[in-house]
């Protein structure tokens, strides 16, 4: 079995199984350092006036969605050769392929609130094997739903990822 079968047995095999993942308590500060990744001075602003007159403070719309990982971040030794970490590389862990981004969906439903606990759940939804000019490659189609604690979904993220022989494998296009 080359590598991308491998894959497309590994997807299949978790279609439709759901990982919760707890994101922890977001608070301003969080808000904040994500907006002033985009450069919005204005964001950092009024959150800072709303906290400190005790008024909520909703996250940029965005945030969710932005963030790929709640932990600190793998080593770079420990970084795929695509750059990815392994839990950003569903399905191909050991295997020597290669991955890009095929797109994304948004849905933003309702902004989270500082001082909030948020849930991100995830799952594979599908699986297929394709065949393009550059050669063979697999389609993920990745869920990623962020809910609060009451189960209020708050954003939902649909997402493609294109898998492809690693460059030096053997059979590689």
């Amino acid at each position: 079995m080359n590598a991308l079968d491998e894959v497309l047995t590994r997807a299949r095999n978790l279609v439709d199984r759901w990982e919760d993942e707890d994101c922890g308590t977001v608070t301003v500060k969080d808000f904040c350092r994500y907006a002033a990744a985009l450069n919005d001075a204005d964001y950092i602003d009024r959150a800072r006036k709303r906290e400190a007159t005790g008024e909520p403070v909703e996250a940029p719309a965005l945030f969710l969605a932005a963030t790929m990982s709640w932990e600190d971040g793998p080593p770079e030794r420990e970084l795929r050769p695509d750059g990815l970490a392994t839990r950003e590389s569903p399905c191909t862990v050991g295997l020597p392929v290669r991955q890009v981004h095929g797109g994304q969906t948004v849905r933003l439903l309702r902004a989270p609130v500082a001082g909030s606990r948020v849930t991100a759940s995830r799952a594979v939804t599908s699986a297929e094997r394709k065949q393009g000019r550059s050669g063979a490659f697999v389609l993920l189609g990745l869920t990623t739903r962020f809910t609060s604690t009451d189960g209020t979904e708050l954003t939902a993220v649909d997402e493609t990822i294109v898998v492809m022989e690693a460059l030096d494998s053997p059979g590689a296009a």
